[in-house]
């Protein structure tokens, strides 16, 4: 994790591979955790259109780069926690690498292509262009097992139920139990080990 905010760290393995085949679990704030995204109604959230905007880029990410897959995900006030299956290798022709300046099937180049498309359109829809819509950088974190990815999922589904408790909420009011089991489950891997494949792939 690349950012501004010290209190947050990175699960990134220094070692690992990012383009090959696994399911991650990425989160993406925006500048400042400032509340543009829509605002928080129960068990769901009432998106805004800045947000419907990002809830519409997220799905085109699919679309656009064939092979990947979305699972569980949500777009909260200020941030977007999603799961993302990569079911093929992160091999690129000279030209896509000359146009991406990197791997486009990686998962660093997903999540800048949706952060610049997204940007994209929401200036354009506040007219303000230049304007910063994310923080720097986003969080990833390598799904180890079917039980991580079920606690995961049900975490996403169940975040603004949880809005009160989450690490970004700046009215956070308790304790943030699943970044506390995140940062333990993001040592828990051994070195040279492979992510979690995604349904219907071999291990």
């Amino acid at each position: 994790m690349a950012n501004d905010l010290p209190h947050r760290r990175s699960s990134r393995l220094p070692s690992f591979d990012y383009a090959q085949a696994g399911a991650y679990f990425v989160t993406v704030c925006t500048a400042g955790r400032r509340l543009v995204f829509g605002t928080v109604a129960g068990p769901t959230v009432d998106l805004n259109g800045v947000g419907r905007i990002i809830e519409e880029e997220w799905k085109r990410t699919a679309v656009l780069r064939p092979g990947v897959e979305l699972d569980a995900f949500v777009v909260m006030p200020n941030h977007l926690h999603a799961v993302v299956l990569l079911p093929c290798g992160g091999s690129a022709s000279a030209a896509d690498r000359l146009r991406f300046q990197r791997s486009p099937r990686t998962l660093g180049s997903l999540v800048a292509g949706f952060k610049a498309a997204a940007t994209a359109r929401v200036n354009a829809l506040r007219g303000t262009p230049g304007a910063s819509v994310w923080q720097r950088g986003y969080f990833e974190h390598v799904v180890r097992d079917d039980a991580a990815l079920d606690r995961i999922r049900t975490y996403i589904s169940d975040n603004p139920l949880q809005w009160s408790l989450d690490r970004e909420n700046p009215d956070l009011r308790g304790r943030d139990a699943f970044h506390e089991w995140l940062a333990k489950e993001g040592r828990r891997e051994l070195p040279g080990r492979r992510p979690h494949p995604p349904p219907g792939l071999p291990p």
